[in-house]
């Protein structure tokens, strides 16, 4: 995962709070992810709460169910009626071990964050809690700005409180006129090295150029904000997830083309990209695809970066121009028509069928024809 910029300063690492009455478990808990955090290990909820008051460094607790003392739905139920609002919003993850699925839901009616199989390997339980922290960390940037203006005044881009307010609004028009909308969200590759070899001031550079090049490449109904020193936030109303791949396509090129010259040496620069859409991903809110898209952003950069990942896996340009090609059936469906072509058209019906759907919709919303739409839409789907 990539640090944020308290962890990139200080060098810290997050640290996580295990709690379970197991010596065993604890240290093969410790082995898999002392590579990663910072560890404080506790041997029941009692003890785990204390820690939780006096330790403000704690990110996420890591707990069992059956201890003594206090158990992990208690140390759970504490947690999630504290006062502190600090310990009251700490992701909490659950070591399952046999657990029935009662237990397991009455775990998840506490406010479990996630379950951990005690057999979990190594990568899976990194990649579990640093997903879980840059998802508290993207709720903790929103959050702290929630009274920002429009504009950020630094960037000169969108607030990312007013990115998701304002997405948020605009999720919840395309869902009711079925119309897509897409979150787009791009990482620059490498940052923390950038840093380290070149200065933070050439890295902060660097993401000012990239902030110019999709600013001038979107539309104006787009929102781009930057939501951390090395990633970028692209709002896309009326957008298929297809749409931003052939956006993030020429994104990706622009940036290939760019050289950056300090004193002598020539830096090449890369991004990844993590594509979520209405369309592909079941989300109630703008931070949810935001998240989603932030998923693929890591699993490209842990494959090398420098690519562009959707719901479908990583995308190339062979894949976008089916892709559009499909898309633009309605145009070709009309042309056919025009020249007496009809059984063409009939062959190709449910696509053209399904590409008109956002439009029979509005049409029938607003106009009352009478269009039948469920038949319509259980049409295009054959």
């Amino acid at each position: 995962m990539k640090k944020n910029m308290s962890e990139e300063e200080t060098g810290v690492l997050p640290k996580i709070l295990i709690v379970d009455d197991s010596r065993m478990v604890r240290a093969s808990l410790v082995k898999q992810i002392r590579h990663r955090f910072q560890i404080r290990e506790e041997a029941d909820g009692e003890a785990g709460w204390e820690a939780l008051l006096v330790d403000p460094e704690i990110r996420i607790v890591l707990t069992d169910l059956g201890m003594p003392r206090l158990d992990g739905f208690g140390l759970l139920e504490r947690i999630r009626n504290s006062k502190v609002q600090r310990i009251q919003e700490l992701p909490v993850v659950i070591i399952s071990g046999d657990e029935d699925d009662v237990a397991r839901q009455r775990a998840l009616d506490f406010g479990a964050s996630d379950f951990v199989s005690k057999g979990a390997g190594c990568a899976e339980m990194t990649a579990r809690l640093e997903s879980l922290l840059d998802l508290t960390e993207t709720r903790r940037v929103l959050a702290q700005n929630a009274q920002a203006p429009v504009m950020d005044p630094l960037s000169g881009l969108a607030s990312p409180a007013y990115l998701t307010k304002s997405g948020d609004q605009q999720l919840s028009q395309s869902q009711r006129h079925q119309v897509a909308i897409t979150v787009m969200v791009v990482e620059i590759d490498h940052y923390d090295q950038i840093v380290e070899w070149h200065g933070r001031h050439v890295a902060e550079l660097i993401s000012s150029k990239l902030a110019k090049i999709i600013a001038a490449k979107m539309r104006r109904e787009d929102t781009i904000s930057q939501i951390s020193p090395l990633r970028f936030v692209v709002l896309s109303p009326s957008t298929t997830v297809t749409g931003s791949c052939a956006f993030a396509l020429r994104l990706q090129k622009a940036m290939e083309k760019l050289v950056m010259t300090y004193r002598e040496d020539r830096i090449r620069i890369t991004i990844t990209v993590g594509i979520a859409g209405s369309e592909t991903d079941e989300a109630q809110s703008v931070e949810q695809l935001i998240f989603a898209a932030t998923e693929r952003v890591r699993r490209g950069a842990g494959a090398g970066g420098n690519c562009i990942i959707s719901s479908d896996g990583e995308i190339d340009k062979a894949a976008v121009e089916t892709y559009v090609n499909q898309a633009l059936s309605i145009d070709r469906a009309l042309l056919q028509l025009r020249i007496g072509a009809q059984e063409e058209v009939m062959e190709r019906l449910p696509d053209v069928i399904s590409a008109v759907m956002p439009l029979l919709n509005l049409l029938e919303e607003r106009l009352h024809f009478g269009i039948p739409l469920g038949d319509l839409e259980a049409y295009s789907r054959k």
